[in-house]
């Protein structure tokens, strides 16, 4: 009878730690449209174009359950992130671009779903990072529309894009 306990025992832990496997979820995307009309501002808002969109983020997010919003600390950035952590009652984190994916970031995302707003620059460098190699180049500058989508299962990570018009 002991035998079965055991085994039983063994069976169950095995189960358990299997199904345990926490699933993460990061979003990534670049900052809406910003204003050009004066090339010397480096913090412009965004334009009207550019807030339309970020209420079409929180819209394509809405069925999303979020756990975290990130951005970097720029007008356009945040005002990009601004609907959708609204829409979750999320506060938006600030990140320091040239510190992607760190340690703390891991353990603080892990098992979670992220959204992470940045620039044509930042965000392919952000998800090649999560990813562990480089597969992405950076976005044109007229690019506002990609998300990028990168699900880490255990040792697994995959990657797509999709555009959101």
């Amino acid at each position: 009878m002991k035998k079965y306990i055991l085994v039983f025992g063994l069976i169950f832990s095995l189960l358990v730690s299997c199904n345990s496997q926490e699933t993460t979820t990061y979003y990534l995307i670049r900052h809406a449209e910003k204003d050009r009309t004066d090339s010397g501002n480096k913090n412009p808002d965004l334009n009207e174009n550019g807030l339309k969109r970020a209420k079409k983020w929180a819209e394509y997010f809405k069925n999303i359950d979020l756990d975290a919003v990130y951005s970097t600390n720029y007008n356009r950035t945040q005002q990009t992130a601004k609907p959708t952590a609204s829409s979750k009652n999320l506060n938006i984190t600030s990140y320091n671009p040239g510190k992607m994916y760190d340690s703390v970031f891991k353990a603080n995302t892990k098992g979670k779903k992220v959204l992470i707003v940045g620039h044509s620059n930042t965000t392919p460098v952000f998800t090649n990072k999560i990813l562990g190699k480089k597969m992405y180049e950076n976005m044109s500058d007229n690019d506002n529309a990609s998300l990028f989508i990168v699900t880490i299962s255990g040792d697994d990570k995959t990657s797509k894009i999709e555009k959101i018009d």
